[in-house]
């Protein structure tokens, strides 16, 4: 019996302007939407472009809205909200541990 490569999927990138006008690029990491609440999420890392850049251990939390193929992020300032998202992700992390994890 043969042994078939694992695929992996392509991740998914999306480029973000900072203050200067520079794009950004960022690895979504997980989308979800929180229960109650017709709002969606995404938590984003940043990109390491090349050897001299650190990987970096921050995750960035935003709302999104999608219409067709045009992707509006929104910061979140609320804390309520903002306590809401961290215990999603949170929960949502452990959860893909134990599926990993026998």
């Amino acid at each position: 019996m043969a042994n078939k490569p694992v695929q992996e999927e392509e991740p998914e990138i999306i480029y973000i302007p900072d203050e200067e006008g520079n794009e950004e690029e960022f690895e979504v990491i997980m989308r979800f939407e929180v229960d109650g609440s017709d709002k969606k999420y995404m938590m984003l890392v940043p990109v390491v472009t090349s050897e001299d850049e650190e990987e970096s251990d921050e995750v960035y939390a935003f709302r999104y809205e999608e219409e067709g193929d045009d992707l509006q992020l929104f910061t979140i300032d609320d804390e309520e909200e903002w306590n809401i998202v961290e215990e999603t992700f949170n929960t949502l992390m452990e959860e893909m541990d134990e599926e990993v994890t026998p």
